[in-house]
């Protein structure tokens, strides 16, 4: 073998290994710790869209009332829990907020101790582009209702996207047909194996992460439980770098054979909000074994909602 052959060889060996992987490692863009949620995030300061019982508050209000605030690697985020509402007035105060800048192709990692928790309680994590919804997609992360696990990972969008039955994850398939006009904006989800993904397990488990990576080949959302000894450790450590192809099965994969990813989701904000009641919570709330009605509840009921908070370690975007 000549010296030139040899080298060719390494060369195809080298574009062999490069295209085995789906993609890059990815580096930190955004490390978003404590009191840098404040500088990261929007406070949305709106009527609910989803008609929860709930009054989101801007941030100088959080701030003062103490629904949100921070101290060294912790950011708490939660609805008021100390005062009774009355029935034709503004709903509990609560916060919704969005990142102020957007994002395509990247990973994101949510290190969190606690959810929100309680009957009436709709917590989530998520990203979407709100002034082109639903056709600019929705990915929710982190969502469920009324204690209700485990957790629900699902996608948002126009119509012509839906996923195959057959598909490697470790989650459940719901619906597959993605298009938010389908069966009251149902999407297509998936529900996780693990209960302590969601609620009250989750937070007697302290937590964990929850992972997203969206590229245009295909979505998918990993969870790992505060004491799993299955969590990659450039997850666990927030390390500069991460790759995702160490990371094992995730537990919802949306691949692009019946859904064009590029096209169904556009630059996407990450939005973190806990809502009460509303389109989901209060309409299942009858099914949850919660007293009362989910609206009575909310505001007769305000130490019922002293659990009702995130307390998030670290938000890490990769790009």
């Amino acid at each position: 073998m000549t010296a030139c052959s040899r080298s060719i060889d390494r060369l195809k060996a080298v574009i062999g290994v490069a295209c085995s992987r789906n993609r890059p490692v990815t580096g930190l863009s955004d490390n978003v710790v404590g009191n840098g949620f404040y500088d990261a995030f929007n406070w949305e300061a709106i009527d609910d869209p989803t008609h929860g019982r709930v009054k989101y508050v801007d941030q100088a209000t959080s701030r003062s009332q103490n629904l949100t605030y921070a101290s060294g690697d912790s950011f708490i985020l939660r609805a008021d829990f100390k005062t009774y509402l009355g029935n034709g007035g503004p709903g509990r105060q609560s916060v919704r907020i969005l990142t102020k800048r957007t994002y395509t192709t990247h990973v994101a990692v949510f290190d969190v101790r606690h959810m929100p928790q309680g009957c009436g309680t709709w917590p989530a994590i998520w990203e979407t582009a709100e002034s082109n919804w639903p056709n600019g997609g929705e990915i929710d992360i982190v969502e469920g209702v009324n204690d209700q696990a485990p957790n629900a990972v699902a996608l948002h969008t126009g119509s012509g996207c839906s996923m195959p039955p057959g598909r490697d994850q470790t989650g459940t398939n719901g619906q597959l047909d993605c298009n938010a006009a389908v069966n009251g904006n149902a999407g297509c989800g998936v529900r996780l194996s693990e209960q302590n993904s969601y609620g009250p397990p989750f937070n007697n488990n302290g937590g964990g992460w929850y992972a997203m990576e969206r590229n245009n080949n295909f979505i998918k959302v990993w969870f790992w439980p505060r004491n799993s000894g299955s969590v990659p450790s450039d997850v666990r450590n927030g390390a500069q770098r991460v790759n995702t192809d160490g990371w094992g099965k995730p537990a919802a994969h949306f691949p692009n054979t019946q859904c064009n990813i590029a096209q169904h989701f556009a630059a996407h904000n990450i939005i973190i909000n806990l809502t009460l009641c509303g389109d989901w919570a209060g309409n299942v709330y009858g099914q949850s074994g919660c007293p009362s009605t989910c609206v009575d509840y909310v505001n007769n009921n305000p130490s019922g909602f002293r659990d009702a908070y995130f307390d998030f370690a670290a938000m890490r975007v990769y790009q």
